[in-house]
């Protein structure tokens, strides 16, 4: 039967609304975060290994160390059974030169996602520690946790821009669990809600171009094209410095960052 005409001048109206909303849809950025779902940015661009160039280099610490302080894990018989002297990892000195740096591509160059079917980088808890204590990976790539510990522990990350955190707990060596982080994030802090002196720090990178120091503090970003680069390196208490940088075809530049004690 057709419909009252009234009816259908509602009708034509609703469609037209309808039609009006979806046409001033705009399409998402890549990169950017549409509600609840992450646009993944582009891949890189293929590099000519003809031409590429590495930055090799150093973080150095000037001044004196503050004393590591031994962490009391008594609290939790499975935590204080651990071998491994727990010690604080805030600020990690050897000779003059600081762990746990990361370092990155900071401008530059495009953002880009990491290729799919790269391999999770691993966040193990094991003797009631973060282990690293600082990783990093690409956006669009995945952070492996392991719990290699006989106890519970927690994965709690606490983003600085109220964003969605992670917050899952872990049976004793229990089966891994993967998240993937599609935006660029620095010093992401990671804790354990069981144990509250475990903490650790996700970097993820808006490019391939990216580090972190060890306890020698070098670090090596390999396979850049040539260019003038913006290089930053960030440390969790000791702030951000960056540097330009310029890469010449075939060549490895050296580039050293110094922090102090505040």
């Amino acid at each position: 039967m057709p419909l009252p005409a009234r009816h259908r001048i509602v009708a034509a109206t609703v469609l037209g609304l309808t039609l009006t909303a979806a046409g001033c849809k705009h399409a998402a950025t890549p990169g950017a975060t549409t509600g609840t779902t992450t646009v993944a940015a582009p891949a890189a661009p293929a590099i000519d290994p003809a031409t590429a160039g590495t930055i090799a280099g150093t973080v150095h610490f000037d001044g004196k160390p503050p004393a590591r302080v031994s962490i009391d894990m008594s609290m939790d018989p499975a935590c204080a059974m651990s071998a491994t002297p727990n010690s604080a990892e805030q600020v990690v000195v050897t000779g003059h030169s600081l762990a746990n740096v990361y370092i990155y591509v900071k401008s530059g160059i495009h953002a880009s996602s990491a290729p799919t079917g790269t391999a999770p980088t691993v966040l193990d808890q094991k003797g009631c520690r973060y282990t690293p204590h600082v990783i990093a990976l690409q956006q669009g790539g995945s952070v492996q946790f392991k719990n290699s510990d006989p106890t519970m522990h927690n994965i709690h990350t606490t983003p600085a821009d109220g964003s969605t955190s992670i917050d899952v707990s872990q049976s004793p060596m229990g089966e891994p669990q993967t998240k993937q982080f599609n935006q660029a994030e620095t010093m992401l802090p990671v804790r354990c809600n069981n144990h509250p002196w475990m903490q650790a720090y996700i970097n993820v990178a808006p490019n391939p171009y990216f580090a972190v120091t060890g306890t020698d503090g070098t670090f090596n970003i390999p396979n850049l094209p040539p260019g003038t680069y913006t290089l930053a390196a960030i440390h969790e208490t000791l702030g951000e410095k960056d540097i330009q940088i310029t890469i010449a075809p075939k060549s490895t530049t050296k580039a050293d960052f110094t922090f102090a004690a505040k």
